[in-house]
């Protein structure tokens, strides 16, 4: 009920409005009947102050508009009627409290300061030196002093607590998209992991496949007899495709998903397995280590592996080399990888941003575990790769 209400003053303001000065206007009417007389037994007749009601509680149309304005014709009308004769109680000052009030609600603090000693001093100073009929002093003075200071006092906690409430749900509101656009920048980053994965994968795979398949058809005319051997080389790599192919698409599965891989992500410690795989194709590939070997964080381990892996990938593809090197050089806190081949130096090793995302894609992994990542063609012939990691991401 009081929900509904609360929505229809809402939606309705002008109504609201409309009511508080009927109201209001009552109220001083009735004030004006009602107010003490003077001891000598002279009554003050009530219709001036109902008609400086009429005028008080009308110029409330206007208050949220101009508070003010409005804070000024009241202030006068009920000034009227304490020169008039009328003692002021809360009935004759309705007018004036509510116009305070809504001064209080539309403008600052300062103004409501201001104003309320302009109201006090004219109130009191016309109160205490123009009464002819010898109202009680305190009556004069701290009952109207206290009454305009009321509402003014509530009208400013009102619009301090309204203040604090848009400020929170402003806040609320803030943190809302900042959760929601924080989500979209983690599922698009995980949409990019995953899409690295995947081409890492399927571009060394097929990479191999393609190469193997290649010799296997040169050796079907020249050595037959090596032919089958070959063959079993390409079945494991298109097996070892499809089981990594598994545990990366399996990245998009729900975590609790009884079928969802169990396989662990590749690091340097399969590195023998894949130079073994690109020995097959014909790229032989040796490896050296200086300096003293540490444990590295999980995701350096797979970023170096990976880098290594599509290194290794594009100088199968696209370099006219048969051999290749990579070098580990341990520092305490850094690990540098390097990977070069003796290919033709005209050649395209790794593929540009308009020819591939081979080598964004390994500049992204580098820089996501807060290393980098340098690649060019040498002098004399052939690419070369290079990539610092932390050892700890």
């Amino acid at each position: 009920m009081i929900n509904n209400l609360q929505r229809y003053a809402k939606d309705h303001p002008r109504f609201v409005d409309l009511m508080v000065i009927v109201q209001v206007l009552l109220i001083a009417v009735l004030g004006s009947a009602t107010s003490l007389r003077e001891p000598s037994g002279v009554e003050v007749p009530w219709w001036p102050g109902a008609l400086l009601g009429v005028i008080g509680s009308g110029a409330l149309w206007w208050r949220r508009g101009h508070p003010r304005t409005v804070v000024a014709v009241t202030a006068v009308t009920v000034n009227t009627g304490s020169a008039v004769g009328y003692l002021l109680t809360p009935l004759l000052l309705a007018p004036l409290m509510v116009a305070l009030y809504a001064l209080a609600m539309y403008t600052n603090r300062r103004t409501g300061r201001i104003a309320l000693l302009a109201v006090v001093a004219l109130l009191v100073g016309t109160a205490v030196f123009g009464d002819h009929y010898d109202h009680p002093w305190p009556l004069e003075t701290i009952g109207p002093v206290f009454w305009v200071l009321s509402p003014l006092a509530w009208g400013t906690a009102t619009r301090l607590r309204g203040a604090y409430l848009e400020a929170v749900q402003a806040r609320a509101e803030h943190a809302e998209r900042t959760r929601e656009e924080e989500a979209r920048h983690r599922v698009a980053e995980e949409r990019v992991r995953i899409a690295r994965e995947l081409h890492d994968v399927v571009a060394h795979h097929m990479a191999l496949a393609n190469a193997l398949a290649g010799t296997a058809a040169h050796l079907a005319r020249t050595h037959p007899d090596r032919v089958p051997r070959m063959l079993d080389d390409l079945a494991d790599t298109t097996s070892s495709a499809l089981r990594e192919l598994k545990s990366t698409v399996g990245l998009l599965r729900q975590a609790n998903e009884p079928d969802a891989p169990l396989e662990p992500s590749p690091g340097l410690g399969r590195l023998s397995e894949l130079t073994t795989a690109f020995a097959a194709a014909g790229l032989t590939v040796s490896v050296s280590t200086e300096g003293e070997e540490r444990p590295l964080s999980p995701g350096v381990d797979l970023t170096a592996y990976r880098i290594v892996q599509e290194a290794l990938t594009n100088v199968a593809k696209h370099a006219a080399a048969k051999t290749a090197r990579v070098r580990f050089a341990y520092s305490p806190d850094r690990l540098t990888v390097t990977v070069s081949d003796d290919g033709d130096a005209a050649g395209p090793a790794v593929p540009g941003p308009s020819g591939g995302f081979g080598l964004i894609g390994m500049r992204e992994r580098a820089q996501a575990v807060g290393g980098h990542l340098q690649a060019g063609h040498r002098p004399d012939g052939g690419f070369t790769v290079t990539t610092d990691l932390p050892i700890r991401a």
